[in-house]
């Protein structure tokens, strides 16, 4: 491998932290309402807390726009590898990419290094990455939340099974390819990361504090989206 073609790896990781850095819900606060998204609700810079501070649209917009730079992350990374690389290298690359990409959402330099929790990224990264084993996954987040109504919870569910999902669905459906270990390796990663960053969300969901989607705020009657 050639020094060029180290420094366009290097470019490619730092291409995926800056992505992942974008603070759209810390920007649209400030934009369009004068205020810091980490200053309401449950301080985080994410979806959850943009619909539960300035309402659905401004919620869709930064959900729609985290899960995309997540997918980017991983699509651009292929641009910055040679042609020799064999698939697996390609996929480790993209994986190296992804995982920069989620902690420049978590912390962002365009942000004073303080963002979100990084599901709404992980999400546009697995569904570059995994798309099927993806689909299931937020199969599983959709029941668990009809049935227990906290994001939270269906947050750190479908985080833990992710890696029971990518194993095992290939060997269910023959038809599936299966995943590179380093898919599996980042797929354990994230079954480890979404429980660490919900602790807060775990400690109120025991304690029976934690709201539920679209429950009524005691103090102004406004909607709250959850705890992630």
């Amino acid at each position: 491998m050639t020094t060029v073609e180290v420094l366009l790896l290097i470019c490619g990781g730092i291409i995926a932290y800056l992505l992942g850095s974008i603070p759209s819900s810390v920007w649209i606060g400030r934009i369009f309402f004068g205020k810091d998204v980490r200053q309401y609700g449950s301080g985080n810079a994410g979806a959850t807390n943009t619909f539960r501070t300035f309402g659905w649209k401004a919620g869709v917009f930064v959900l729609v726009f985290d899960v995309f730079k997540g997918w980017m992350a991983v699509f651009i990374s292929s641009l910055f590898t040679s042609d020799y690389f064999s698939s697996e290298q390609v996929i480790n690359y993209e994986v190296i990419c992804a995982a920069l990409a989620v902690v420049g959402h978590v912390y962002p330099i365009f942000a004073g290094f303080k963002g979100g929790k990084g599901v709404a990224t992980l999400v546009g990264i697995m569904i570059a990455l995994l798309p099927w084993e993806t689909a299931t996954a937020v199969v599983i987040f959709i029941i668990v939340m009809l049935l227990s109504g906290y994001v939270s919870l269906s947050s750190i569910i479908a985080g833990i099974l992710f890696p029971v999902i990518v194993i095992f669905l290939p060997k269910i459906f023959l038809t599936l390819l299966p995943a590179a270990w380093s898919e599996i390796f980042f797929a354990f990663l994230i079954a480890v990361f979404i429980p660490i960053t919900h602790l807060k969300n775990i400690k109120r969901l025991l304690k029976g504090t934690e709201k539920k989607l679209f429950s009524k705020n005691d103090k102004d009657g406004s909607m709250d989206f959850g705890g992630k």
